[in-house]
């Protein structure tokens, strides 16, 4: 397997309303933040969701042979493919940088077993390490009951392989107030090469909770979002044992 890093040691909310049937606020170029204390939601648990699927232009080639036996499939909708380890060999890891008011500051990833505590500093649990892309992907908590120690929160996505892939998976990261809508950051610029990518910073402005749209893809590991958002730490190679399903 490959190798990724390991740890050693106010503006006005700008926002895309959605509509009441999705009930869901999407985080895009143009408008990229909103604050979660405008909206009542900057108390309890906020669940942060990585999940994502097979671009089906990977399967191009085999729709169009499909096509000539089955030509009636052109008028059916574009199918989405389900991701798996039989597909695609992708392990996209959910992970964030965290920074306290207190000063201290570290990472909550699967790599290392550093998952974090959510009645604890640094209030951010990670249920665990989908290594095979369930359907459920992986879940981050964050708890907001503690959000006076909180300074900011960089959640990032990261892949655990030898292989860049965002290019052919679409991802979404997902937060899960504890009221009012879910908020969506998608990840769906091409960038082949890239294996880490910063999704969205949550962080304390002035009192106010503020959820911003980053999507920064880079080159390198965790060490690189270090460097490119100012966190500090010191890091190192890190590996993950074998999975066995």
């Amino acid at each position: 397997m490959g190798f990724f890093d390991g740890l050693l040691g106010g503006r006005a909310a700008e926002f895309d309303s959605g509509s009441a049937a999705s009930n869901s606020i999407e985080l895009t170029k143009r408008h990229q933040q909103v604050s979660l204390t405008k909206q009542g939601a900057a108390t309890g648990n906020l669940r942060v969701n990585l999940s994502w699927r097979m671009r089906t232009s990977d399967f191009d080639s085999e729709q169009k042979t499909s096509l000539f036996r089955h030509p009636f499939k052109a008028l059916r909708p574009p199918e989405v493919i389900g991701h798996g380890q039989s597909m695609v060999n992708v392990d996209l890891d959910l992970g964030a940088l965290y920074e306290l008011t207190d000063g201290s500051k570290g990472v909550v990833q699967p790599l290392g077993g550093l998952l974090g505590d959510v009645n604890a500093p640094p209030y951010v649990k990670l249920s665990g390490d989908d290594r095979f892309g369930s359907a459920s992907g992986e879940t981050m908590y964050v708890n907001l009951d503690h959000r006076d120690d909180i300074k900011r929160l960089l959640v990032f996505v990261y892949i655990y392989d030898q292989t860049p892939a965002f290019d052919r998976t679409h991802a979404i990261v997902t937060l899960y107030p504890s009221n009012g809508p879910r908020i969506e950051i998608g990840l769906d610029e091409r960038h082949p090469q890239a294996r880490s990518c910063a999704v969205v910073m949550i962080e304390n402005v002035k009192g106010e909770l503020v959820v911003r749209r980053e999507v920064k893809f880079v080159y390198g590991f965790q060490g690189e979002l270090d460097r490119l958002y100012g966190w500090g730490l010191q890091w190192g190679r890190g590996y993950k044992a074998k999975a066995e399903r």
